[in-house]
């Protein structure tokens, strides 16, 4: 009995679209709520929403039992984190702040058992072999992992070519450190940014590998997706919360005359 099979590693893999959102509320209960949305993945995030690898394990959980796919963002690509998200039984990474071929390397080590990884074996009390009811689990395990790096520097465009070259499944591309990083903070439509997150969006994928991104902008969603992007997240539970709280208290107030 194998790893289960990642049907949305195969989906990249093949580069058929998934239309994702970004999960920041930290509650397991709103994730079951977004998990009822029919996204085709939801993106937990351990950067910035304040979640630790439990509170991740219980969203992941209840995506799981939808027709959604958990992908979870690290806080670092530390190889003892990975380990623990791994061994947890997530088996789509994304992580933050990559910025050369050798820390990509160095990720797709951490993603795999030896000899040709560092994943330490531990498999049998781990929840990603059902705690050893998956026999076959560490023969298997590796092609099913998904590991996806994200790029969102200048430091990080110039390298990648690099970190194209080594194995891992996708590069997902962050606007809006890109737009600080270049000097538009805030600003992650300035055609300088746009211009740079297309030309690696096309790199990425004449490379043979699949190309990632967040954006609110229908029109640069288009635009990833028209070059052949993915894996694209259109949005996020805490705006789509907020908007549609704020709206609500604004349209109530405005029935009380002044």
């Amino acid at each position: 009995m194998p790893a289960p099979k990642n049907n949305f590693k195969a989906a990249l893999k093949a580069g058929t679209p998934q239309i994702g959102c970004w999960i920041a509320m930290a509650n397991t209960y709103a994730a079951e709520i977004a998990a009822t949305a029919r996204f085709d993945w939801l993106l937990v995030d351990g950067e910035h929403a304040p979640n630790d690898l439990r509170s991740i394990l219980d969203q992941v959980r209840v995506i799981e039992g939808s027709g959604s796919t958990p992908v979870a963002r690290l806080p670092i690509g530390e190889t003892w984190m990975i380990k623990q998200y791994l061994d947890a039984g997530v088996q789509n990474l994304l992580v933050p702040m990559v910025e050369s071929g050798d820390q990509a390397r160095a990720l797709v080590r951490a993603v795999q058992y030896p000899p040709h990884g560092v994943r330490g074996v531990g498999s049998s009390l781990a929840r990603a072999s059902q705690f050893a009811a998956i026999p076959d689990y560490l023969k298997t395990a590796d092609e099913q992992i998904c590991l996806l790096v994200q790029v969102e520097n200048r430091l990080g465009l110039s390298a990648l070519d690099d970190i194209l070259t080594s194995d891992v499944d996708g590069v997902f591309i962050g606007p809006a450190d890109l737009a600080a990083d270049m000097g538009h903070i805030g600003n992650a439509g300035h055609p300088d940014v746009v211009e740079a997150v297309l030309d690696a969006i096309t790199r990425i994928v004449a490379a043979g590998k699949a190309a990632g991104i967040l954006t609110l902008d229908p029109d640069m969603q288009r635009k990833c997706l028209e070059l052949g992007a993915s894996f694209v997240a259109t949005n996020i539970d805490v705006t789509l919360f907020a908007n549609a709280l704020r709206g609500a208290a604004e349209a109530g107030l405005a029935l009380v005359p002044d």
